[in-house]
């Protein structure tokens, strides 16, 4: 053994992201010696670049909503403007809370936590070596938890106005006009900020539809509240170059089209990050910089697990935590059951509101060949009235069988993904739904309504 070798630990985890660092706590948890590598701050990109800041910016927008409108529930507001500074101060202040609380969870549960950038220098029978700044850590188990970046395109430099999500996040005073490249969930989140805050907006999205993974009436639904919100929305349209000039940025579009704004937010997904990390070198798998697992999130290598952004699927900081606790407890020896990545809920917090779990219309059709779909509208749910809100609650199910998807938009939608889950994770049918008695008035009795509906016996509904 080397000379800067230290002990053996049960679990070494690489990445202190949602995945990572919910992984080591289970592990310490479960009486297991863990070290746990962040070469930025702990909690990774949900809690500093991600969730949690774009999270607050869209309750701040809200706020600026609810001012200027007012009006409409006969309360007398006016809307001055958005102090940036502020904003900033709110939202650095809810991440500055959660950090030291984080913080303070690992101190207590006795782990090794190391700063700095690891690096997989070798991996073998029991022995995986992470080596950190000279530091050479080396453990029973290792888990590759080490998140994701946003992607940019080929040619477009990030700088100065052109901007992803995370330098947007520090912006110190609101642009006068935006332009959005991407309709997924980071750009309809950002551009529906930018709005509320009084920005022109313009999204730019190569696919024919906003949030395009979403069930295709979601999306017409967006589309539609999104244009009444004065957003313009150009879909089908191909970027094709930026260019900076004094104090614009011009955007051209496939077929010439020219747009020019203040600020040109590249929105265009996230890519893993697993390049010059001794991955490869190692013997783990990588493609096109994920890596593969199989149900139990093991690599290809005995003793090496995934979690998080870096393997296919969903990227979402909750999905990267249930995988975290289930590598924990299964490196532990509890045998837990795999994490249902069909029953995952899918959130994205614009205005109004997305929510979903389970297959699309179009996926059930796929899988199934004959389905059964109902759209509840929220015109018939009080809480949705009082609220002033619009969308639908969808519900599609096997031909006879259990609810195999549920999409919700509106507002606080994202709020009764919980139920959603549980109804497509217990393969619930329409009629167990139904007979459930929901709170009046509030937008979770739009679920059981839908249900209702599905069940054959609509109230609140037409047709």
């Amino acid at each position: 053994m080397s000379a800067d070798a230290g002990p053996t630990y049960d679990v070494v985890v690489l990445g202190g992201g949602s995945g990572g660092y919910a992984c080591a706590l289970r592990a310490a948890e479960l009486g297991l010696t863990v070290a746990l590598v962040e070469k930025g701050k702990l909690g990774g990109t949900c809690l500093h670049q991600g969730c949690i800041p774009t999270k607050a910016l869209l309750h701040a927008a809200e706020v600026a909503d609810s001012a200027r409108e007012g009006s409409r529930f006969g309360v007398k507001t006016t809307f001055e403007s958005v102090d940036m500074s502020g904003v900033n101060s709110y939202k650095d202040g809810v991440v500055a809370r959660l950090y030291t609380g984080l913080q303070g969870l690992v101190s207590a549960r006795s782990i090794d936590y190391v700063e700095g950038s690891g690096r997989v220098v070798s991996v073998g029978a029991e022995n995986q070596v992470v080596d950190v700044g000279g530091r050479r850590l080396t453990g029973r188990h290792l888990v590759l938890a080490t998140g994701s970046v946003a992607r940019t395109l080929p040619g477009l430099e990030i700088s100065g106005r052109v901007m992803t999500s995370e330098q947007a996040l520090s912006l110190d005073h609101v642009p006068a006009r935006v332009i959005v490249l991407g309709g997924g969930v980071i750009g309809v989140e950002f551009a529906s900020v930018f709005r509320s805050f009084g920005s022109e907006v313009t999204v730019v999205e190569a696919l024919p539809r906003l949030v395009a993974s979403e069930d295709e009436a979601v999306s017409k639904q967006l589309e539609r509240a999104f244009r009444k919100r004065g957003i313009t929305l150009r879909t089908g349209a191909r970027f094709e170059s930026a260019e900076q000039v004094g104090d614009v940025v011009a955007v051209t579009i496939e077929g010439g089209a020219r747009l020019e704004a203040d600020l040109l937010l590249v929105a265009v997904g996230r890519g893993p990050v697993t390049e010059g990390l001794g991955y490869e070198q190692a013997g783990v798998v990588v493609e096109r910089g994920f890596v593969p697992t199989d149900e139990r999130l093991r690599t290809n290598l005995p003793g090496v697990y995934a979690v998080g952004d870096i393997v296919p699927g969903l990227q979402l900081a909750h999905r990267g935590f249930a995988q975290g606790i289930f590598v924990a407890e299964d490196i532990a020896g509890l045998s837990p059951a795999p994490v249902d990545e069909g029953g995952i809920p899918r959130v994205t917090y614009c205005d109004p509101e997305i929510a979903s779990v389970g297959l699309t219309e179009a996926q059930a059709r796929e899988r199934f060949g004959d389905v059964e779909v109902v759209e509840y509208n929220l015109g018939g749910n009080g809480k949705s009235q009082i609220l002033q809100t619009q969308g639908f609650v969808k519900l599609v199910r096997e031909k006879d069988g259990p609810v195999v998807g549920v999409h919700m938009i509106g507002a606080r939608m994202g709020e009764q993904a919980g139920e959603a889950q549980l109804i497509v994770g217990w393969d619930a049918f329409p009629a167990d739904v139904a007979g459930l008695v929901h709170a009046h008035p509030t937008q979770n009795e739009a679920l059981g309504e839908a249900h209702l509906a599905l069940a054959g016996k609509p109230l609140h509904a037409h047709g």
